[in-house]
């Protein structure tokens, strides 16, 4: 087994937040906390797997958010075939993880039952539930599975020889991880189990939850599956972009995981 190289993808951001926006009881030292988005991607053993395929410019200026490359041309950059990519794992369902949904057009998506299950279900009758999920994402994954383009986990399943998912739940009922081998050792992508460093660090969950004692399980979950605490990288903290060193050729907003961060 070989190991993998990861690439994070930053597409979008929101500049103007705030640190009281990102915790659940708010934040006494409230300031300036902005919030990124991206994609990643694994590459080797003569695969590249997405994680996550982000939102478009339509869903950026619906949810008042700002695209800063799309996520199409991120991939690119990087080489990313999107014609040929056979694997897309989506780690939830809401909208900034599961939009742009015709980039892939061969692909098979990786879902938990878990998630497929809350997002078509009564837990959709609740407007604040529901919200960080839109109709047109979950109806596409459905037409993919009548399709023959999905392929259901329930809790751990392994993809490939060091490429494996882990539902923790939580931030959204069907939330998986991502668990891959690099050369430094086992990283995992926690999309948003753990938004920013400060969540998992500090024991204080995002505000966007579905079951706050999963969210807690998740972070003792992410520390036994990562090699450390510094090979558990958040779904949206701005610091990945400062902490990992650039991809090759330095392309803006895409870095090495799978390389030693620089603190």
């Amino acid at each position: 087994m070989s190991d993998y190289a990861i690439y994070a993808i930053r597409y979008g951001q929101i500049a103007n937040r705030r640190a009281s926006e990102n915790f659940i009881g708010g934040d006494p030292h409230d300031g300036p906390m902005p919030l990124d988005f991206f994609v990643w991607v694994v590459a080797g053993n003569d695969q590249t797997v997405i994680v996550d395929t982000g939102f478009d410019a339509t869903m950026a200026k619906k949810r008042n958010r700002e695209i800063v490359r799309p996520v199409g041309e991120g991939l690119k950059a990087i080489g990313v075939n999107l014609a040929t990519v056979e694997d897309v794992i989506v780690t939830h369902m809401h909208y900034d993880h599961s939009g742009n949904y015709d980039l892939f057009p061969r692909a098979r998506y990786h879902l938990q039952d878990k998630e497929m299950e809350y997002c078509t279900a009564r837990c959709m009758c609740q407007k604040l539930l529901r919200h960080p999920f839109e109709v047109d994402d979950v109806t596409t994954m459905v037409r993919r599975v009548f399709e023959g383009r999905v392929q259901f986990h329930d809790g751990s399943s392994e993809l490939a020889p060091g490429l494996s998912v882990h539902w923790v739940g939580g931030h959204s009922r069907g939330l998986q991880i991502v668990r891959v081998q690099t050369k430094r050792g086992w990283v995992v992508l926690a999309s948003d189990a753990a938004h920013y460093y400060a969540n998992f660090e500090q024991g204080r969950p995002f505000p966007v939850v579905y079951n706050v004692g999963d969210v807690l399980a998740g972070y003792e979950t992410l520390n036994k599956l990562a090699s450390s605490s510094s090979h558990i990288v958040p779904g949206h903290d701005p610091l990945v972009l400062s902490r990992y060193p650039a991809a090759e050729g330095g392309q803006k907003d895409i870095v090495r995981l799978d390389l030693s961060p620089k603190v």
